[in-house]
């Protein structure tokens, strides 16, 4: 019953973020609010805390938690911490591989992808033509590589920490897993004002990250609970 929620949520979410890009104007009133007109510049573009605060510093403190995690597994798995009970071990390959797989899957859809960031198309200064999803594209039409977010995503495989609270604790784990989520969605808010991302482009990053880290759960966690329960019967 969980896994058909999980699966209709996944569906339906992404079902929205591809309505909201194909049929609706969301994206462009929020890039317009950004944008003034009178200089055609996207005014946080180049500002102090949108550019060097969030788009260096906090992507440079967040890679190098990354890259911490990473090790801490890498080590456990090479040199296992007896201290480390199993489920803490398994929960903490999980956050590694998202560590790993939610930015380096992002990065791999951003460069297949045609769209355009907002700075770069001529409703905004630049010289390129929006097209929506979905939209056939000019086969003359340089593309983007804009979507889904990649800064984001810098933060967002944190949402993988809300493995440590389940099965036992989903409710603890859904405000982790959402405070892990809303801080990605804040670093994309912030390039957003830039001009270097759409609203969608963020969620899609979002969406991503939710795939991944629920696959990941399932893969690692709950099949060795499966796993250890057949065991136990066959014991019994």
């Amino acid at each position: 019953m969980r896994h058909k929620r999980l699966c209709c949520a996944l569906a339906g979410s992404a079902f929205a973020i591809a309505w909201i890009n194909a049929f609706t104007d969301l994206d462009l009133m929020l890039a317009r609010a950004m944008f003034d007109p009178a200089s055609a510049t996207f005014p946080w573009r180049h500002a102090w805390f949108a550019e060097t605060l969030s788009h260096v510093w906090a992507k440079m403190v967040l890679l190098t938690l990354a890259g911490a995690v990473v090790l801490a597994a890498v080590f456990d798995l090479l040199w296992p911490r007896l201290a480390w009970p199993d489920p803490f071990r398994l929960r903490l390959r999980v956050v590694a591989l998202a560590a790993v797989l939610v930015p380096s899957w992002i990065s791999v859809l951003k460069y297949m992808s045609a769209s355009h960031c907002p700075w770069d198309l001529d409703l905004f200064g630049g010289d390129e033509t929006y097209v929506r999803l979905f939209q056939a594209v000019s086969p003359y039409a340089s593309v983007g590589h804009c979507m889904p977010a990649g800064h984001a995503s810098s933060a967002l495989w944190l949402a993988s920490v809300a493995v440590f609270w389940l099965p036992h604790q989903p409710r603890t784990a859904l405000r982790v897993g959402l405070a892990m989520l809303g801080l990605g969605f804040a670093l994309g808010w912030v390039q957003q004002m830039r001009g270097a991302h759409f609203l969608t482009h963020t969620l899609w990053s979002m969406w991503w990250t939710c795939l991944i880290v629920s696959i990941l759960y399932l893969w690692l966690i709950e099949r060795q609970g499966v796993a250890r329960r057949s065991a136990h019967i066959q014991l019994s």
